[in-house]
């Protein structure tokens, strides 16, 4: 769909009020938006949301010139403790109401509505991964055509689903269930041997084709559809978050040859992907995040979740920590370190590339803030028994290292909210395209629609 097709639709919808949740004192002091005077409503924005299980995060943006992106409105409001999951969402009516509250501070920054959005979906039972397949064309010395690669593209598509129904049908132990594909990406193409970015007019026989599908249950992808039309938000795209992470690395430089693994820290999960020459990979999850090391602290201390919750996020600040609870704390962090490090250790593992890891390592998350986090990762042997190089370099990646992004606003972006700028990236992809369709690092940019 054009980007012109795109805003004729969403003018088409019904651009109803959002209604207000029932105000209560703690919606009251994380949102006052909801007494806003009625905003005039805009068809050149989009909206990222990203729905984490500490908080949902909107960023409101506006296309600029050159393909940069430049953000007028930011909101942010915190999860209840039961409203996520692993994840994934678990109530759909606390999330939408979390949703809206953020929603409606965005837009009062910006002073426009926005309809169109794009959300991120992460969880265990994502799975996204790159299959190499051989395609044997029965007619090498016709020019290989758009209708032809599309066939091939579509039966990479539904072997890809099928491997991911099976492994999902084994985790959940459902035989039933069912997935839908997300995110799908082009990231080598071979015909007789011969590597090349744009297959359209080659003849040869034997193409092979390294392709990276993404597929989810499809009842994550139909709660995030629920929370939208309870938003009254025309759903543009679902996107993976490390995959949308990765997106935001890249800008515009497709080509750059981009190799790491972004570690994306949340408060439910570790969502892993690893980008080897600006193409992905794979992506993989765990269920452990920063509310893991709440939990642990919480226990150790015999104290609540919310005050674990401040002294973790103080744990940089000794005086804010009761002397007598800091070595129990930090014993209980170290803990928890150590079962982290083996889901990274793991989740690695998984991969089973067949050339060395990047030697990069990409944080982000709120989790990533964790200081004693950055430092096992920089300093302890837990690579050894990986296939690195080297040990591998740390680092924070903040706004300011994501290119074509402009933030207009006077609010402050750290690395939690990475994961929003990738799917601002995603939204821009799907709406205009992606820069040098014909290449092979813009048919990485270019997702695959539902």
């Amino acid at each position: 769909m054009s980007f012109l097709d795109t805003l004729k639709n969403t003018k088409q919808k019904m651009m109803a009020k959002h209604k207000p949740s029932a105000p209560d004192e703690a919606k009251k002091n994380d949102q006052s938006d909801q007494e806003v005077p009625r905003l005039r409503s805009a068809n050149d924005v989009v909206l990222a949301l990203d729905i984490g299980t500490e908080y949902v995060k909107a960023i409101i943006a506006r296309q600029g010139e050159d393909r940069t992106l430049d953000i007028i409105g930011i909101g942010r409001a915190h999860q209840d403790a039961s409203n996520m999951y692993a994840g994934a969402i678990a109530d759909i009516p606390g999330v939408a109401s979390v949703c809206e509250r953020a929603l409606g501070q965005a837009e009062k920054t910006a002073g426009v509505t926005c309809k169109t959005a794009v959300v991120g979906i992460a969880g265990e039972l994502i799975k996204g991964n790159t299959s190499t397949v051989r395609y044997r064309r029965k007619n090498g010395n016709k020019p290989l055509t758009e209708q032809e690669m599309a066939l091939i593209i579509q039966r990479v598509q539904e072997r890809a689903g099928e491997k991911a129904r099976k492994e999902i049908a084994d985790e959940t132990n459902n035989p039933d269930v069912e997935v839908r594909l997300i995110n799908s990406a082009i990231v080598s193409i071979t015909i007789d041997g011969y590597k090349i970015s744009n297959p359209i007019g080659f003849k040869g026989t034997d193409v092979v084709l390294q392709f990276y599908t993404a597929f989810a249950p499809l009842v994550h992808i139909s709660a995030i559809e629920k929370v939208c039309a309870e938003l009254s938000l025309d759903l543009l795209a679902v996107a993976v978050e490390p995959f949308a992470v990765c997106r935001a690395c890249l800008g515009d430089e497709l080509d750059s040859g981009f190799s790491g693994i972004v570690m994306d820290i949340g408060g439910g999960t570790t969502d892993i992907a690893v980008v080897d020459d600006g193409g992905v990979e794979g992506t993989k999850m765990f269920g452990i995040g920063g509310r893991s090391f709440t939990h642990q602290i919480a226990e150790a201390l015999n104290v609540d979740f919310d005050t674990a919750e401040k002294y973790k996020l103080a744990i940089n600040n000794p005086t804010k920590i009761p002397a007598d609870m800091r070595d129990a704390m930090m014993l209980a962090v170290q803990r928890n370190l150590a079962v982290w490090l083996s889901g990274v250790q793991i989740t690695l593992e998984d991969f089973k590339l067949t050339e060395l890891l990047p030697n990069k390592i990409l944080l982000c998350g709120g989790g990533a803030g964790l200081g004693e986090l950055q430092e096992v990762l920089a300093t302890t042997d837990w690579f050894k028994e990986l296939p690195f190089a080297r040990r591998p370099v740390i680092h924070l990646v903040e706004s300011a290292d994501i290119p074509g992004i402009k933030n207009t606003t006077n609010v402050t972006l750290d690395h939690s909210y990475i994961t929003a700028l990738g799917l601002l990236r995603v939204a821009l992809d799907t709406l205009v395209g992606a820069p040098n369709e014909g290449g092979i690092r813009g048919k990485f940019a270019k997702l695959l629609q539902n």
